[in-house]
């Protein structure tokens, strides 16, 4: 327990770098696709798109669930402080699962750089907003 803290922040750290690949994925996905008729500007925004996806964002996301992991094994005791926990891992799924989509979405604008509108991602980039929301909530405010 005496690395707890630093694995804690470790884990802040690495979470806040994961959160910030998906909140500037989508935008990249906005340019792409209301700029696909221009091959330059979209062969640089493919780049920028696989870059943020495989040298940021992945690592970022294992490195968040890997300290996770660990912190839960070295204090298995949280799961029964209340729900909060077993909430906050349901969101940290839907996020997982929304990182999967963007990688999906990614080769499929590589495809058709038109396959979704720039509307379409805009609001498909509130979604990492509202579970980001969700998970402060839980570890911070335990409502249950």
């Amino acid at each position: 327990m005496a690395y707890y803290s630093w694995i804690l922040a470790f884990h802040v750290m690495s979470f806040i770098s994961w959160m910030a690949m998906l909140f500037y994925q989508p935008r990249l996905f906005v340019y792409h696709s209301e700029n696909g008729d221009n091959e330059g500007f979209v062969k640089v925004v493919q780049r920028q798109e696989y870059i943020l996806n495989k040298a940021i964002g992945t690592p970022a996301m294992w490195a968040t669930i890997l300290s996770g992991a660990t912190m839960l094994y070295l204090n298995p005791d949280i799961f029964s402080s209340g729900g909060w926990m077993h909430a906050k891992l349901l969101f940290v799924a839907f996020l997982i699962a929304y990182h999967i989509s963007l990688e999906n979405l990614r080769k499929k604008l590589i495809e058709n750089p038109h396959y979704k509108s720039g509307k379409w991602f805009r609001v498909y980039n509130e979604i990492p907003t509202l579970l980001m929301m969700f998970i402060v909530i839980m570890v911070v405010v335990k409502p249950f």
